[in-house]
Formats: structure tokens, sequence, C-alpha cells
């Protein structure tokens, strides 16, 4: 008698079984490059925070306003974007999303109201850098590679977003420098119109593939209803989303304040950007080296390490003398942890749901994630325009460092147990 794969998660990829290698780095290329146009563009932003703030007269509190809600809203895009993406086609998806990042761009620098911030940079780019996003993205490359290779593959998916972020500061400097801030920004949007090829690249849903694993392993396929219940009642993936949530009020504080922060200790302009190239070259580094540790290590452990590597790094940073140089290395290790977190939690949720419909069940966590960075944005402004400094926002930053290390702990690292159907007489 032969035996059968046991789970959904090894059954939910024939597809992928089959991709030849040169297919399966298509896919690859196809993923990180969306995700480094992205990501890119959305975390050099705060670049321009400063030339807005000079251009709208609305203060610092008020822009930081504006940033925050894209977070938000990029968060609550996933899940949706990721159960439409997981039915009725990723390609169609990206496709959209690309659109909207582009025409939000483009159209921030004509917005002289909060309102007007928030609508483009909040809602149209955003939103469609969510819908091309990390939730998408990773699930159709979970569904297109082999399953003993998706733990580096999402973190080869995850080192595009920060590799964007690596070569886009330098670009929107340059381009600030050479045309204006405002033609630098309109620059920016039309790049991300480069990853429209990918568009064809990853097209495809699970739902077949889902379909078949059910009925090849005896179990019940579960619709996007009952998924989402069975995750929410499962406390590993609670606490997941919890340690999530604090990753996004680091990333989002850094990605909108950091500029702001090496200005307030009399640093040039350009080491701000700098420092966000320096994050994002380094999270190449994080991003590889996690890919590869998830298929070596316990992931939950994973987690608690980096979470407790920030917290340590802040805590160093505060108190050390506070020059280009120091700025560097302080970025360097942030850029280590800041999105290496995503390969061991993408790994989590596929280990514990499965496929099927991971895009969905993953952009609920990347929710949790962007709620921690609607405040980590929005609290780091408030609080600068209040006291004239970042110190409280860091305060924070170390403590829930400390949370969300051990909130990860208790973490089980196995997949649930799905309703059967009835074996045959």
């Amino acid at each position: 008698m032969t035996n059968k794969p046991h789970n959904a998660a090894t059954q939910a990829s024939p597809q992928a079984s089959a991709t030849a290698p040169l297919a399966m780095w298509l896919v690859l290329l196809a993923a990180a490059g969306t995700f480094a146009l992205t990501m890119g563009t959305r975390q050099t932003m705060g670049l321009f925070l400063s030339a807005l703030n000079t251009s709208t007269a609305l203060g610092i509190g008020s822009i930081s306003l504006a940033f925050a809600f894209g977070q938000l809203w990029w968060g609550l895009t996933q899940p949706f974007a990721g159960a439409v993406a997981d039915r009725i086609g990723t390609g169609r998806v990206i496709l959209l999303g690309v659109a909207l990042v582009a025409l939000g761009t483009f159209i921030t620098p004509y917005m002289t109201s909060t309102w007007g911030l928030i609508f483009a940079i909040g809602v149209l780019a955003a939103g469609g850098a969510g819908m091309a996003g990390p939730s998408v993205l990773m699930a159709a490359t979970a569904r297109l590679v082999p399953v003993h290779q998706r733990g580096l593959a999402s973190g080869i998916v995850n080192a595009g977003g920060s590799f964007g972020q690596f070569v886009m500061a330098p670009i929107a400097i340059s381009l600030t420098a050479a045309v204006g801030w405002t033609s630098a920004m309109q620059w920016l949007g039309v790049m991300v119109l480069l990853t429209l090829p990918a568009v064809w690249a990853l097209k495809g849903n699970s739902n077949a593939l889902a379909a078949q694993a059910a009925a090849a392993s005896g179990q019940k396929a579960l619709t996007a209803r009952e998924a989402v219940a069975q995750a929410l009642t499962t406390p590993s993936y609670r606490y997941l989303a919890v340690g999530f949530l604090v990753c996004g009020f680091h990333v989002a504080f850094l990605a909108t304040h950091l500029p702001g922060v090496i200005a307030a200790c009399g640093l040039p302009p350009e080491v701000g950007g700098w420092a966000l190239a320096v994050i994002g070259l380094f999270n190449i580094v994080g991003s590889l080296g996690m890919g590869w540790a998830v298929g070596r290590w316990r992931m939950k452990s994973l987690l608690s390490l980096l979470y407790a590597t920030r917290g340590v790094a802040v805590l160093v940073f505060l108190f050390a003398p506070k020059t280009p140089a120091v700025v560097m290395i302080f970025a360097a290790v942030m850029g280590v942890t800041f999105l290496s977190t995503v390969p061991p939690t993408v790994g989590l949720v596929a280990k514990m749901f499965g496929t099927a419909n991971m895009a969905m069940l993953f952009g609920i966590v990347m929710l949790s994630h962007q709620i921690g960075g609607f405040l980590g944005a929005y609290l780091g402004g408030s609080v600068f325009q209040a006291t004239g400094s970042y110190d409280w926002v860091w305060y924070i930053d170390i403590a829930l460092a400390a949370g969300a290390a051990l909130v990860n702990l208790p973490i089980r690292e196995a997949p649930l147990a799905r309703s059967t159907a009835p074996a045959a007489a």
C-alpha cells in the first residue's frame, strides 16, 4: 500500500513540484522585483516628509497622520487582496496594485491638505502596495516553488524588498538634487510600472490546488470563513500576530522618522538617506540568512532572537554618541533584523495551515503588523511635535521588543488537525 503525504501543506503544491529550476527562478525574480519597487518606493517616502511640510505648512504631526494611515491601510488591504488572489488569480491583483501605487505616488506633490495626503499616500499608494505586497507575493511563491525550498524562496522575495529600499533611497536623493522633490517623487511613481511583467509570471491561484490536495488526503477543504475562524481560535496564530504588530511599530517608525531622528541629532540630511539605504542593504543579508535558517532551527526561536536583538540595539543607540559612523552601525544592525521576521512568520503560517488560504491568513497577520505600523508612524510625529524629542518613542520601542521576544516562545510549530472526510468502504 502506498503511503500518502500526511498534510495539505505538503500536498498543496503539485504545480510547485513540477516547476523547472529556470521557471522557479523566473517566479522568484518576478516576486522579488515587484516587492523591490513597491517596498522601495514606500520606504523612501520619509525622505520627502520635510519637503512636504515646507510645501504644505501642515505640520509634522498632520503629515505623519497621512503616513500612519498608509501603514494601516497597507495592512487592511492585504487579507482581502490575498483572499481574491487565492481565488481569481495573483496576476490581476498585482496589476491593479501596481497601477494604484504609481498613481498615488505621482499625484502626492499636488496634495495640499491632510485629507489630500491621506488619499494619495494612505489610500492609493499604500492600498496598491498592499495588493502587490508580501501576502500576495509570498503566497504565490509558496504555490509555485517546491515545498522544501519555501523558506529560502520567502527569504529571496523578502530580500527583494530590502534591495529596493537600498537602491531607491539613493535614487530619491539624487533625483531630488537634480530635478527637485516634486519631480523626484513622480519619477519614483513611474518607476513602479517596471513591475508589470511580473503579472504574467505570477498568474494563477491556489483554489484548484487546494481542492486536489483535499481530495488526495481525505481532508475537508476549508472555505475562507472557516479558515479565518480556525486561525483566530488558534493561540499560536494569535501570538504570532501580536509579535508581528511590534515588528510593524519598529519598521514604520524607522522608515518614516529615522531621517528626522538623524536631523535632530544635528547631522546632515544625506546621513538620513544613506541610513535608510544601509538598512535596506543589510536586510538583504538578514532576509537571505533567515530564509536559510528557517529550515534548520525553530522559527519561533528565530523570531524571539530577532526582537530581542532590536531592543538591545535601540538601547545601545540611545546612549551612544550620535556620529555618522554610529548611525550607520545602528542602521546595519537594525537592517539585519528589519524584515527578516517575514520568512519565519510566513513559514509558521504555512506550517500550521497549509497553502490553500495562505495569502489571506498571512494577510491578517500583516494587518496586525500594520496596526503597529500606524502607531509607530503616528506616535513618532506626535511625540516629537509635543516634546521636541524622539526619546519616549524609543523607550516604548524597547519595551515592545522585549514583549515580542517573549510572546513568540509559546508558539507550537505543528500542522493543525483538520476535519477529514469519511473513509471509503
